[in-house]
């Protein structure tokens, strides 16, 4: 029952490209800088040849999922193609997968990130409560806003990727010309000079690839974009050319700006001083807010594209009481149960990141990493799938075939590899219970469809 006559074409190239753009940047690019050189030794080059092999996965994975996309009218964006090309009880496997892990983990962590940054500018000490509360309070109204009006979601979006696009274009611009000499490092900082790292820079890797996830959500609303066949391959080829042209721009004109070693040196305080340089004294509090409306411009895009996956999964009769939850509200033009649904689970996860937090039981990290890393993991049974098509001529193009869905793959090892490596033991036990819950789902649409059988 995909319930697909109650649909309605509501976003087009320009929503759906920002969604990809605004989910992928988020507060990272900002603080990532320091990181990316600390791994390469201050050598500026080789920190762009990092960020390039990072954006293998979203790049190539883009252009790989957009043969599929153009190939499908199934709903639910992913899940849609896992039904089309792979099976549907893989479809419901990894659909119970992005319901109840990967969205609500993000969007839980990625609440509690806004209201740190938040509150740091009213209150730097404030507690892990207080982070998570306002946390909560602002995926609700997010939530709120996208059920109530999807029109004022897509509006949100467009907005906030255009706001948060504004320091980073400009910091890439004012650094490319920038003439001045760097400024001269704090006497209280311990300074950190450029030397030669080997092949250890392959550890910028796994944390660049995470700045880069978030750009399959925007195929969850696929079934509501204007012209899709059209639209979904655009927006999924110019989205990551657009996230990945700015993070190297940014890049090169932070460092013509303040140099390498300054960078290195004072870490995640680098951007509040290029913020005081372009804006005056009160720079570090303006920037702080465009990084707050990055933030705010990820939350509501995880958002749009969460409440619409369990009416999805039940729109294909993979969830318990299908019926009711695919049923599209006339008014709201959405599934009010799946809106309610999916707010609840973000809810029960933002309890359990609040008590890991507590605990530190893993170690500094948080939820939603892993899940990224078992998503990617995912994909590439898709990816491979293209390479299948292409051997079998229904794809006629080598370098979409055979070159981006290799490059996607070696992509997502490269994301796999770094997880575990961060943390082995934490890692496996959460890729186990990720597992877990794919079986779960697996299991129902196998039981569901020998009862509808019988």
């Amino acid at each position: 029952m995909e319930n697909s006559d109650n649909k309605k074409e509501h976003y087009g190239l320009l929503t759906t490209t920002t969604m990809i753009i605004g989910i992928v940047i988020g507060s990272g690019i900002f603080f990532k800088s320091d990181d990316v050189l600390l791994s390469t030794g201050g050598n500026v080059w080789l920190g762009v040849l990092v960020f390039c092999i990072g954006a293998l996965s979203i790049i190539f994975g883009s252009l790989t999922i957009a043969e599929l996309s153009i190939r499908t009218k199934k709903n639910g964006g992913i899940v849609g193609y896992y039904e089309e090309f792979i099976s549907t009880k893989a479809a419901s496997a990894f659909g119970w997968f992005q319901t109840f892990v990967y969205y609500p983990t993000i969007n839980a962590v990625i609440s509690w990130v806004a209201g740190i940054y938040i509150l740091s500018l009213f209150d730097p000490n404030a507690t892990l409560e207080a982070q998570v509360l306002l946390g909560f309070v602002i995926f609700t109204f997010i939530y709120g806003i996208n059920v109530i009006s999807y029109k004022l979601g897509g509006y949100i979006q467009n907005l906030s990727t255009i706001i948060k696009l504004l320091p980073l274009i400009l910091i890439a611009t004012v650094g490319l010309f920038w003439s001045k000499s760097a400024p001269a490092i704090p006497t209280d900082v311990l300074l950190k000079t450029n030397v030669d790292v080997e092949f250890k820079w392959l550890a910028a890797l796994a944390p660049i690839a995470y700045s880069f996830d978030g750009w399959i959500v925007a195929t969850s609303i696929s079934n509501e974009v204007k012209n899709p066949k059209r639209n979904m391959p655009l927006a999924l080829i110019i989205g990551p050319i657009v996230v990945l042209s700015v993070y190297l721009l940014y890049f090169l004109g932070l460092n013509n700006i303040l140099g390498s070693e300054y960078i290195m040196s004072t870490g995640n305080a680098a951007v509040n001083i290029v913020g005081e340089l372009l804006f005056g004294q009160y720079g570090t509090t303006i920037l702080m807010m465009f990084i707050i409306i990055a933030i705010l411009g990820v939350i509501n895009g995880i958002s749009l594209g969460s409440i619409r996956m369990p009416q999805a999964l039940a729109s294909k009769n993979m969830l318990p009481n299908s019926e009711k939850i695919a049923k599209i509200h006339p008014k709201y033009e959405v599934s009010l149960h799946s809106g309610v649904i999916s707010y609840i689970i973000t809810v029960i996860w933002m309890i359990l990141h609040y008590l890991t937090q507590k605990s530190n039981i893993l170690n500094g990290r948080d939820v939603s990493e892993i899940s990224i890393v078992f998503s990617y993991t995912c994909y590439v049974i898709l990816y491979i799938k293209v390479i299948g098509m292409k051997k079998e001529k229904i794809i006629e193009s080598y370098f979409k075939g055979i070159i981006c869905p290799i490059l996607a793959i070696l992509g997502s090892s490269i994301i796999l590899l770094g997880g575990i490596v961060s943390n082995p033991f934490y890692v496996t036990c959460f890729i186990v219970f990720c597992a877990l819950v794919c079986l779960a789902g697996f299991s129902y649409n196998n039981h569901n469809g020998q009862a509808i059988r019988k």
